[in-house]
């Protein structure tokens, strides 16, 4: 791969070149005076920077680590308008979620989002009954106005056949619904290049030290380049504290003695090689109130999750023994052993759920949004749900508009005037985005793998084909990275010139799939890291 050392980056800007160098980004950020900063790279925070700027304010975005680098790229990859939140009677939720999702999946992010059909299976002696999840499964798919079909109640074997791996013994009955999946890093960052092509700054990898005071209000962060230790800061008419599961530790940075507002619940994954395909998922009841779920995901299978409170770092956080052995135990009432052999796992994963704080049992804590405002007039947004996302987003917009004094309202767009379903960028069919990349292989080049030309397409939509320019320039770029997965290098360069990707783990966990899939050798690391060197 000799001939990757002299790829250079190529331009300026997110949508026609490559981005800015982080010295230029952080010459921006201190020389400029903000309307909105948003401290906190996960989805939540870049949502909301995303609407803001849409809504035409002056907007920055940091984050101390990477972009969705915690909790918002350790979700369980779902899109999905809750099926359980049907048994507390929370039916508008429900609704909302639907539509919500409808609208990534369909209008949004269609080259981000995939249909997934799921199974619910019904044994003797489980928590719920054939007729209660029939009938369950058929509300849920009316909630969606049975965009995905009419959930209805199916045979065991007619089940196996679409999962081979189902155990059958005592198997009754199997309910079926749909909802969509994704890849949530592919997915977080898609949003950050949205926010960036919006003209909101943004910045990984950026620490906040402090925060900057002017007469009691808090008006802005003192920062740390993590990448070489370059201090700078950034001043803001108003701060966004979108930091997760660190958010009272941001609140105490502006009053010592505020109380804390959350509290945590940690969600566990393992990710499996597959033993035989899967045409659908499992969603299998454990008792009343949880669901443990097996999904096909980027050809291999995932399998989780886990619900309990959590008290230590949140940097801490990660996945112990217990967490492995509850989740192949709770896996094996719907799946046979085979497939659940430790020699298959490949990797695994735990997030913080951010709940609003208070007594009882965090699987029946409601999912909420909690924004409070510090003595400071620093907001703190935490908690939510993946799928909603984009409403989130919208809803700390509109509180923003309605602060006392209304300090920026007279800046910005009514939320009611933006484009509800403003697509991301690549937006794009993704079946016919990989069949243009195969179709139209360089003439003296060879042709790209199918399973490759599906793996852009779906992760990037028509970015893609940049992408693949990339690979026909340059031979060694349309190299696999490794051979058992279909990434390849040219999106290594990619992820380092338009996608923020700043360390190894940046590209190999959350811009690729190398590392979820255990293919991250040290070889590899060490080829990525010289990639990430050779910045122009």
């Amino acid at each position: 791969m000799t001939t990757l050392q002299s790829v250079p980056s190529l331009g300026t800007h997110p949508a026609s070149g490559s981005l800015p160098s982080r010295a230029e980004t952080r010459e921006q950020l201190a020389r400029a005076t903000y309307d909105l900063l948003v401290i906190g790279g996960g989805i939540l925070g870049i949502s909301t920077a995303w609407h803001a700027a849409q809504a035409g304010l002056r907007v920055a975005l940091v984050e101390a680590g990477d972009f969705a680098g915690a909790t918002s790229s350790a979700s369980s990859k779902l899109l999905h308008g809750g099926l359980r939140y049907l048994q507390t009677g929370a039916v508008k939720l429900v609704a909302e979620n639907h539509f919500e999702r409808r609208a990534l999946s369909r209008e949004v992010a269609p080259h981000l989002s995939n249909p997934l059909t799921f199974y619910l299976p019904v044994y003797k002696g489980g928590p719920h009954g054939a007729a209660k999840l029939g009938a369950g499964v058929f509300a849920y798919s009316a909630l969606s106005a049975f965009g995905d079909g009419v959930g209805h109640v199916i045979s065991p074997a007619k089940a196996q056949r679409d999962v081979p791996e189902l155990r059958t013994e005592n198997l009754k009955a199997v309910a079926v619904y749909g909802d969509d999946q994704m890849n949530d890093a592919r997915m977080a960052l898609m949003t950050v290049r949205a926010a960036a092509e919006s003209g909101a700054v943004v910045l990984n990898h950026a620490e906040v030290t402090g925060l900057r005071f002017t007469g009691g209000r808090v008006t802005g962060a003192e920062l740390r380049d993590r990448t070489d230790g370059t201090e700078f800061g950034v001043t803001a008419r108003l701060v966004l504290n979108a930091t997760g599961p660190w958010v009272d530790h941001l609140r105490r940075m502006e009053d010592p003695n505020a109380a804390p507002s959350i509290r945590l619940s940690k969600g566990a994954h393992l990710v499996l090689k597959r033993t035989s395909p899967w045409k659908a998922a499992l969603a299998t009841p454990i008792d009343k109130y949880r669901i443990t779920f097996a999904l096909p995901w980027e050809d291999m299978l995932l399998l989780g999750t886990t619900d309990e409170e959590y008290e230590g770092d949140p940097a801490d956080v990660a996945v112990n023994e217990n967490d492995i052995a509850q989740i192949l135990d709770e896996a094996a009432f719907s799946i046979r052993d085979q497939q659940l052999s430790r020699d298959l796992i490949t990797y695994s994963f735990a997030g913080l759920r951010v709940l609003p704080g208070g007594p009882g049992d965090t699987s029946k804590a409601k999912r909420e949004t909690v924004v409070t405002e510090g003595r400071g007039g620093m907001l703190s947004v935490a908690g939510g749900k993946w799928t909603t996302f984009r409403h989130i987003g919208r809803t700390v917009l509109n509180k923003l508009a309605e602060l006392p004094g209304r300090p920026l309202a007279g800046d910005m767009e009514p939320i009611s005037e933006l484009p509800k379903k403003l697509p991301l960028p690549g937006i794009s069919n993704p079946r016919a985005v990989a069949h243009r990349l195969l179709v139209d292989a360089p003439a003296p080049g060879p042709r790209m793998a199918a399973d490759t030309a599906r793996h852009l397409a779906t992760h990037y939509g028509s970015l893609s084909f940049d992408i693949a320019r990339l690979a026909n320039e340059n031979p060694d770029l349309a190299e696999r990275v490794h051979p058992d997965a279909p990434e390849i290098w040219a999106q290594v360069v990619w992820a380092r010139d338009h996608e923020w990707a700043e360390t190894a783990d940046d590209v190999l966990r959350r811009r690729t799939t190398l590392t979820i899939r255990g293919l991250a050798t040290d070889e590899i690391r060490g080829k990525v890291e010289d990639l990430l060197g050779k910045r122009a």
